[in-house]
């Protein structure tokens, strides 16, 4: 995901141009099924970092100061993702960075997801672009390149003490990643299937039971879900959860969200999880920078109720529908100042997603949003 205010604007159009979304009215699944439960109860806080070396402050639903992750612990996560760029101008998020939340992360007894984004910046379905320092590299010495990376950053989190419970090898590849050499052209899977080959070997060295996961934002589109990995899975590519994006207005109605996790699970016998979801509380900006995200869905407020109702109704569908977990993006991203979406400029870029945080922009958490096994 990108929090870039263009290139949301850009993710929409490339989605809405390449996918015709249900028209059908969104439908609320609100019976979790009992035969299943979610383990993997998770948040991706990758700019929670940076909000707290600027001095930010997060407060529980009685108005207590309180570390973020304890927050969202008490709410019911379990799971923390964090990003990982190559060389950020930033130094947000890196290796050194992440290294370093880690240890916080594990301290406070979550489990750690590693977003490998193979990028200086955002990677996702409009854009994958390679890291400076492999700008010049062919598809040979890319394979080299992910493999050596993956298994770096892996390596340093163990011997630190904080391996990885999960990595993705890329950051919703929907066509490919380390473009042009890793992009789908003409059905053709060939090179990506060697980077994702690299990458799943690269973390299984390291740690044999880190999980790897494989995310597109596909959600949407059962028919691109059953093409992207039928046609890694002709390939020979391996992996151990499927990973997909999940946003109301991006990618369609609950119920279609439903049929395609389920459809994923028993296609390929892997577990699946949303890998990506969040709501707007309010249709109000908080800074300079333009929101993302401006309108909701049917059924659903652009309020604080409206927003736990719709992340409850999130982790129902993909509960009874097989998923093993539903991750929210961003939650601690509220507005503050310095913490932009530009890693090139994050001082001054402002934060397109202080709306869709779970906390507001005082840095108060919605009390009514919970995670759920």
């Amino acid at each position: 995901m990108t929090a870039s205010s263009l290139g949301r604007t850009a993710k929409i159009a490339l989605l809405l141009a390449a996918v015709a979304l249900p028209a059908t009215t969104l439908t609320t699944s609100t019976s979790a099924s009992a035969a299943n439960s979610l383990s993997m109860l998770g948040a991706d806080v990758s700019t929670a970092q940076r909000a707290l070396d600027l001095g930010a402050k997060y407060y529980d639903a009685s108005g207590t100061a309180k570390d973020p992750l304890d927050i969202l612990k008490g709410a019911g996560v379990n799971y923390v993702r964090l990003r990982v760029w190559n060389n950020p101008a930033s130094g947000y998020n890196n290796k050194a960075k992440v290294l370093a939340y880690a240890k916080t992360v594990k301290a406070k007894g979550l489990k750690l997801l590693v977003d490998f984004h193979y990028s200086d910046t955002w990677a996702d379905p409009g854009k994958q672009y390679k890291p400076a320092a492999w700008a010049s590299h062919g598809i040979s010495a890319l394979q080299t390149d992910v493999y050596n990376y993956t298994y770096d950053v892996c390596n340093s989190l163990k011997a630190q003490g904080t391996t990885p419970d999960s990595v993705q090898i890329g950051n919703e590849i929907n066509v490919g990643m380390l473009w042009n050499d890793g992009k789908v052209v003409n059905n053709d899977f060939t090179n990506l299937s060697l980077l994702l080959k690299s990458g799943y070997n690269a973390t299984k060295a390291c740690n044999s039971g880190t999980q790897v996961i494989i995310h597109t934002a596909d959600a949407d589109s059962d028919s691109n879900a059953r093409w992207f990995y039928d046609g890694i899975k002709a390939k020979g590519v391996s992996w151990d959860i499927t990973g997909l994006s999940y946003y109301c207005m991006w990618h369609g109605t609950l119920a279609n969200m439903g049929s395609v996790v389920s459809d994923m699970k028993s296609r390929y016998g892997k577990d699946v999880i949303i890998a990506e979801t969040a709501y707007p509380f309010t249709t109000g900006n908080a800074d300079s920078t333009a929101n993302s995200i401006t309108s909701g869905c049917s059924g659903y407020a652009l309020t604080w109720a409206g927003q736990g109702a719709e992340f409850t109704a999130v982790q129902n569908t993909a509960r009874s529908a097989g998923a093993i977990g539903v991750f929210y993006w961003e939650p601690t991203w509220y507005a503050v100042t310095g913490n932009g979406w530009d890693p090139a400029n994050i001082s001054t870029s402002g934060n397109g997603w202080d709306n869709m945080a779970t906390f507001d922009w005082t840095g108060h958490i919605n009390p009514n949003v919970k995670w759920t096994s």
